[in-house]
């Protein structure tokens, strides 16, 4: 595929999510990643005004991160917090919280608000913080352990809630509101709208 990055150096992304990486080369960008080295829940205890606030934290804690590591590159961090009815879901440590995590989801409405911050010399200049949000089916124990043996314990752990869109955990769904990419982790809209306003991108 052909780029649109217009800069020398490619863009750098403050993750290690190949899911991430790869929405952004099928947009025609380059791209490297670096994952970055914070202390997310430690950023969670400090304090936030609510999911989204804290997804946008996150996401600045990465890019500065990784920013003042290499300070001449442009710098993209993205973070993203599940939050259902006032409590906040982590990427589940094992099968059976697996199986918990989705069962507390089951028949219920959750958000998931996706994040991005921009550091550039080292700082970061921009961030903003985009939201969606996904209703299960109601599932029963186990239809939940189906789906987890299914998937499997590389899929069901790899991301919060135990679910991934865009392979089997579509079937736990009843209804999705937003944007696919920001239920991916990475709003890429407003983000190539802000990489085309630095100049960043052919068009």
């Amino acid at each position: 595929m052909t780029s649109l990055w217009t800069r020398s150096d490619p863009l750098l992304l403050a993750s290690a999510s190949p899911t991430r990486r790869l929405l952004l080369e099928g947009a025609g960008l380059t791209v490297e990643a670096c994952a970055a080295d914070v202390d997310e829940r430690g950023l969670e205890a400090a304090g936030h005004d609510g999911p989204a606030a804290l997804a946008l934290v996150l996401a600045q804690a990465k890019a500065r991160a990784v920013a003042q590591r290499f300070p001449g590159r442009l710098v993209v961090g993205a973070d993203q917090v599940l939050s259902c009815d006032g409590a906040f879901l982590h990427k589940p440590a094992d099968l059976a919280q697996a199986r918990e995590q989705i069962a507390m989801l089951s028949g219920r409405t959750h958000s998931l608000h996706a994040a991005v911050a921009i550091a550039e010399g080292g700082e970061v200049v921009d961030g903003f913080v985009e939201e969606a949000r996904l209703t299960l089916r109601r599932l029963d124990a186990e239809q939940i352990a189906r789906y987890v043996a299914l998937a499997g314990p590389a899929r069901v752990t790899a991301s919060v809630g135990g679910y991934q869109l865009e392979g089997l955990g579509i079937h736990l769904f009843e209804r999705i509101e937003g944007d696919h990419s920001t239920i991916l982790g990475l709003p890429l809209l407003p983000l190539l709208k802000r990489l085309r306003e630095r100049g960043c991108l052919a068009f």
